[in-house]
């Protein structure tokens, strides 16, 4: 399978042709399949630990380089999997992933969402709840420090790698600088860089990986600043998915005298757009499909399953999955609960009632649609699990607020 390569970032059309999705579908099928209420979300724990372990070879066998983000693993039972096979680092971006990743037995997270108000009160509040926990939290100005006096929260800076999303400015050097003197200076433990580089996915990898080394150049002079003015920077965070193979050939990360962490999340588990990110040969597959039934055909080359965009996931485009075994039926724009595929003209549709497998252009807001998950293996349902950390906690806490 090759990357695709457009500066847009959507995906080559030619993609959802690759042999993969032709050949696949043996080793994904579900006995029983009937007896489901579709459509389902279906994990392979086998694949899922594969996944794992082709990262951590990437990464040198050293599980200390990794802090993935569990916005994508969101299951209780998968993040414990993580710890159980060396990872004791995290990344989150909710409360509620943060509670859930620190009770599956993470020994340091990092709410790397830039909290504030109730929010970060509560980030405290967790943080108190398990004192043997790590928690951290990131900063872009002076004044969001405030929040954190007093508390054990550690302080990652955030910085701007050109995403124009959160973070101040890489070019801001001596402000960067200031800021790391003033979280000292509140008493508070100072972590290091998290320089999140997400916008280069629109790039070809070999596009991706200069640019990205030019920007990685730039936190190294950032670094070099920090430690200039005797601050001591501990790690730096760097990459998700796409830019995961531009940070593990970067070599001055595995020289330096921090700890260089990559963190990508979605790699977990895997989906449409990660594999037309990362080169074929490392060896990841999708671990998490939807299970859906072809519900209507209504007409010759078209055929309506049951999962639309409250489903399977539309924010990252049109066509939204891909189908295993069919590589050349294309699935169409979806409503709330139908997605219409185009088939060929003279191709065999599937039947109604029909299992159709799916996998997700973007698994991560896909597996927050669903309150439970198959677990998988041999081809045998061996359980469901809750979605542990799908959506949010309450808001607030009325029972504390309302007499009686």
């Amino acid at each position: 399978m090759t990357t695709p390569a457009h500066e847009s970032g959507t995906l080559d059309k030619d993609f959802f042709l690759k042999d993969f999705f032709l050949v696949a579908l043996d080793s994904y099928r579900i006995e029983g399949i009937a007896e489901v209420m579709t459509p389902a979300l279906a994990i392979y724990p086998e694949i899922v630990d594969a996944n794992i372990q082709v990262a951590l070879r990437l990464l040198g066998g050293e599980a200390d380089r990794w802090r993935p983000h569990v916005k994508t693993a969101k299951l209780g039972c998968v993040m414990r999997r993580m710890v159980e096979m060396g990872i004791r680092n995290f990344k989150c971006s909710t409360t509620l992933e943060l509670a859930t990743i620190i009770e599956a037995g993470a020994e340091d997270a990092l709410l790397a969402y830039p909290v504030v108000g109730a929010n970060a009160r509560r980030v405290r509040e967790i943080a108190e709840r398990f004192p043997e926990t790590k928690v951290s939290a990131l900063v872009e100005t002076a004044e969001q420090i405030e929040v954190w006096s007093g508390s054990r929260i550690c302080l990652f800076i955030d910085v701007n790698p050109g995403m124009d999303r959160t973070g101040i400015e890489q070019e801001r050097i001596d402000e960067i600088v200031r800021l790391a003197a003033s979280i000292e200076s509140a008493g508070l433990g100072f972590g290091g860089l998290h320089y999140y580089d997400g916008h280069l996915s629109k790039y070809a990898l070999p596009e991706r990986e200069a640019v990205a080394h030019r920007g990685y150049d730039q936190l190294m002079k950032i670094v070099s600043a920090v430690e200039g003015a005797g601050i001591n920077i501990r790690e730096v965070i760097t990459a998700g998915t796409p830019a995961f193979p531009c940070s593990i050939s970067y070599r001055a990360f595995s020289e330096a005298q921090f700890t260089h962490r990559a963190s990508p999340g979605t790699i977990v588990y895997c989906d449409c757009t990660s594999l037309a990110q990362l080169p074929a040969e490392w060896g990841f597959r999708p671990a998490a499909v939807v299970v859906s039934t072809v519900v209507s055909r209504p007409s010759s080359n078209r055929f309506t399953v049951d999962a639309g965009h409250k489903t399977v996931s539309a924010d990252a485009g049109v066509p939204t999955c891909a189908i295993l075994g069919r590589p050349n039926f294309i699935p169409q724009k979806p409503s709330e609960e139908h997605l219409p595929v185009e088939a060929p003209a003279g191709s065999a549709l599937p039947s109604i009632g029909e299992a159709v497998y799916l996998v997700p252009r973007h698994i991560c807001p896909t597996v927050n649609n669903f309150d439970h998950a198959l677990l998988v293996s041999e081809g045998r349902i061996t359980g469901v699990e809750r979605v542990t950390a799908r959506g949010r906690e309450a808001p607030f806490k009325w029972e504390d607020t309302v007499p009686g």
